[in-house]
């Protein structure tokens, strides 16, 4: 009777063990759908967020004054209307790439190859503005697989009142070897006043905030007919485009797209951007942090989704 009772405790045992072992597997299974499905809901909502940011707020962002307000710092310089800074108009450019990354797709140079950060090594190239460059490459190039040239010409050494005028042949001929190049970006970092830090969090990491910059070839009085820029409804959308999903991903990332009235060489290709990355007293580790998100909003812009 023992031996039976024993047996049968035994066989209970067992039975409970496989109960307890099919239930932790189904707990497990429930654990990891519950992640997917909180996964799928995220990423909805980032999609809501920018359908938000670029449809059910289109009625706003088609309020000139709005826009202007929201999104932009006019400089005295130069002057926009609500012609050339339409909502409607500069969603609705299309700036996907035309072509794979079987040849170059995106140039990235620095006019002023010359800027770096408080905690910078003079003469150390790699933690200036090209450090930071070198990073933003690394970034599009191995993690979203565009093929992307660094161009490291130095424009501003012992002059920098005439380094666009030096730094334009420069890049025509870059663009010359290298005509299935689409998208040129023209990488700073900006000066402000010392009081003033550029810095947000994004992913837990200290982050420079950035600026698009766009150069509109008028003063407040016309157009300055030596500098005409062709390119310029496309160059407003892509900061534009920019911007909007910089909101809705990463708010506070960005600062307001600062408009002036030159051209600073952002004729050479529709989606041509020059970006200020934080300013003197950000930390050369926050302006290499922020090509995080930036990589990621040009994937976002260049590839359509």
């Amino acid at each position: 009777t023992d031996v039976t009772y024993e047996t049968q405790t035994e066989s209970e045992l067992k039975y409970e063990q496989v109960l307890a072992k099919e239930a932790a597997g189904e707990n497990d299974r429930a654990v990891e759908e519950a992640k997917k499905e909180e996964e799928k809901q995220e990423r909805e909502e980032k999609e809501k967020t920018v359908s938000g940011q670029t449809s059910v707020s289109l009625e706003k962002l088609n309020d000139f004054d709005y826009l202007i307000q929201n999104f932009y710092q006019v400089d005295s310089t130069t002057t926009i209307n609500s012609s050339q800074l339409n909502a409607d108009a500069l969603l609705g450019k299309d700036l996907r790439l035309s072509h794979d990354a079987s040849t170059p797709q995106i140039l990235i140079y620095h006019t002023h190859s010359q800027e770096g950060y408080a905690d910078s090594v003079p003469g150390d190239a790699s933690t200036s503005v090209v450090g930071v460059g070198d990073y933003l490459t690394k970034l599009l190039t191995e993690q979203y697989g565009f093929n992307v040239i660094h161009h490291k010409g130095e424009y501003d050494v012992g002059d920098r009142d005439h380094a666009y005028s030096k730094a334009g042949p420069g890049l025509e001929a870059v663009l010359a070897e290298n005509p299935g190049v689409e998208v040129v970006i023209d990488l700073h970092r900006d000066g402000v006043a010392e009081e003033t830090h550029l810095v947000t969090e994004i992913d837990g990491k200290p982050t420079a905030q950035i600026m698009f910059f766009n150069g509109t070839s008028q003063t407040p009085e016309g157009p300055i007919e030596y500098l005409p820029n062709p390119n310029l409804e496309n160059n407003l959308a892509f900061s534009f485009q920019l911007k909007l999903c910089a909101e809705a991903y990463f708010p506070g990332f960005t600062r307001k797209i600062y408009l002036k009235g030159l051209r600073y060489n952002l004729h050479l290709r529709g989606r041509s951007a020059l970006i200020e990355v934080g300013a003197q007293n950000n930390t050369y580790e926050e302006a290499r942090n922020a090509m995080e998100p930036l990589s990621e909003l040009l994937d976002m812009v260049l590839r359509g989704e």
